[in-house]
């Protein structure tokens, strides 16, 4: 039973990592609803994030090859057989390679400095709740009034700034890495598309790091019963592997169909779906039947 509870939330985490509603938000609280009650925690939501991130990964190859070559090609100035400049350090593809380095550095500073609370306070199904609520309404706003003009040929080092710092927001559970930084991206005149995009390629870097030292973490000082002031993983390594692969999977089918539905129609029903989400959230942890 507990691998098939693994499954599941990988499966959760797939459907929920590139919709604008928070993969951290639903597998805290699916995890409630579980035989065991437990939350899945912070570990567990990180390595299952290497298997959508890996997906990511294969949907955008060809994307993100050109992009880390041309960077690299640029970085050195590397010369063809005439003696040119292969690519200047102005190529569109290099540049986009040093703001998705720039975006990464909120994310990975803030992620250090505020880790405890990250792990403990910030999974509070009451912080989850009103994140959901609050952060789903800054989303139709954006998506109301932005203008959606501009493409990602056009983002500045200000905007991806903003973009990196609108994804450090998603160390908050509720927030939605995706969902955080497509709503800065529509208040910056972003179309749906070019916005949703950035979000994805830019959370390669912080997803994999992110999760790479976590799972370092669990194999060098695995967390057991018996050591002191330490809460036990909920899963086993190969319950967590298992999720992971499925989160892989259905991550895939996921992104192809998020960008094909953003590309027409408005986020009006995910907006929705999370304030109702957070305020149900609420009336559960009011009434007692979940705790906080």
């Amino acid at each position: 039973m507990h691998i098939l509870e693994a499954l599941l939330l990988g499966f959760v985490q797939g459907l929920t990592e590139f919709l604008p509603i928070s993969s951290s938000a639903h597998l805290r609280i699916v995890g409630e609803f579980l035989p065991g009650a437990e939350d899945p925690g912070a570990a567990f939501t990180a390595i299952t994030q290497l298997g959508t991130e890996t997906a990511v990964l294969v949907f955008f190859w060809r994307d993100i090859v050109r992009i880390v070559s041309r960077w690299f090609l640029a970085l050195f100035a590397l010369k063809d057989s005439a003696g040119q400049v292969r690519v200047p350090r102005d190529d569109p593809d290099a540049r986009m390679g040093w703001l998705i380095i720039l975006g990464s550095l909120p994310i990975g500073i803030l992620g250090l400095l505020f880790q405890d609370d990250i792990t403990t306070t910030l999974r509070s199904l009451w912080v989850v709740a009103f994140t959901l609520i609050v952060f789903g309404i800054l989303l139709g706003v954006a998506d109301l009034v932005g203008r959606k003009e501009r493409r990602l040929n056009t983002l500045s080092v200000p905007h991806g700034i903003v973009f990196g710092f609108a994804q450090a927001l998603a160390l908050i559970p509720g927030v939605s890495r995706s969902g955080g930084t497509i709503t800065a991206g529509l208040f910056l005149g972003y179309t749906r598309r070019a916005a949703a995009r950035y979000s994805f390629l830019l959370a390669i870097p912080a997803v994999f790091l992110s999760g790479l030292y976590e799972l370092y973490k669990s194999v060098k000082d695995p967390c057991t019963a018996a050591v002191a002031g330490c809460a036990p993983e909920v899963f086993s390594p190969l319950e967590t592997g298992l999720a992971t692969v499925v989160a892989f999977v259905v991550g895939l089918v996921v992104i192809a169909f998020f960008l094909s539905y953003i590309s027409k129609r408005s986020f009006l029903p995910f907006v929705i779906y999370r304030v109702l989400l957070g305020g149900a959230l609420i009336v559960l942890l009011s009434t007692g039947v979940l705790t906080a």
